[in-house]
């Protein structure tokens, strides 16, 4: 089984590689490379930087687009309730959790989690998250300044690397019938609503999905 640094370097370059992506898009709808950069320093979460942009791209009012970008990072409050009692970070490692927090970290300690080993736990997720956030801000300058030779990113498959990573990781957790339960609701929810609903807002109601099964098994 490969290390968790190993683990941890894969999902950064695979998320680095969609950060061109974000960066090229960015400039290609108007905003300077130090705008673009303050998105992925500051917000950190690629769908609501995505949100964010392609709203404020096609005219749309400012407070819209942090609206939408909030409702898409409900998620990560989410993932941050149930990963306090495992990290238990404190002092001045609190914030640093807390702008770590994303799919690609929380998905890499859960898989940590049946092992009962604290340590690798806490090691997945904080080497994940610095991973992530490395690569993604590297990964968003090299497209915000090579925006016009970098094209069309999804002509490159861009857009498929992170959650090809995504699900690489998750997919060993539907070990029992539970999680494929839930998997395949959110699956289903997902495929109903993305036709009806603005980009984002079907990740977030599949995951929904997975709160409400959560809840009725406590």
């Amino acid at each position: 089984m490969a290390s968790i640094n190993t683990q941890a370097v894969t999902i950064g370059v695979a998320t680095g590689a969609y950060g061109i992506s974000f960066g090229a898009l960015a400039v290609g709808s108007g905003f300077s490379w130090p705008q673009t950069m303050a998105f992925s320093l500051l917000m950190f979460t690629g769908a609501s930087q995505f949100a964010a942009i392609a709203i404020i791209a096609t005219g749309g009012a400012p407070i819209a687009a942090v609206l939408t970008s909030w409702l898409l990072g409900i998620r990560n409050g989410l993932y941050a309730l149930s990963l306090s009692q495992l990290l238990k970070p404190r002092g001045w490692r609190l914030p640093i959790a807390a702008q770590l927090t994303i799919d690609e970290s929380t998905a890499m300690a859960i898989s940590h989690e049946e092992s009962n080993d604290s340590q690798s736990l806490r090691q997945a997720f904080w080497r994940t998250g610095i991973a992530v956030f490395l690569f993604w801000n590297v990964g968003t300058l090299i497209g915000a300044i090579g925006a016009g030779a970098v094209g069309d990113p999804t002509d490159w498959g861009l857009d498929a690397a992170a959650p090809a990573a995504l699900l690489a990781l998750l997919w060993p957790r539907l070990s029992d019938q539970t999680a494929r339960v839930a998997a395949l609701l959110a699956i289903a929810v997902a495929l109903v609503t993305t036709p009806l609903l603005p980009p984002g807002l079907p990740v977030l109601a599949s995951a929904l999905v997975a709160l409400f099964i959560g809840l009725r098994r406590s």
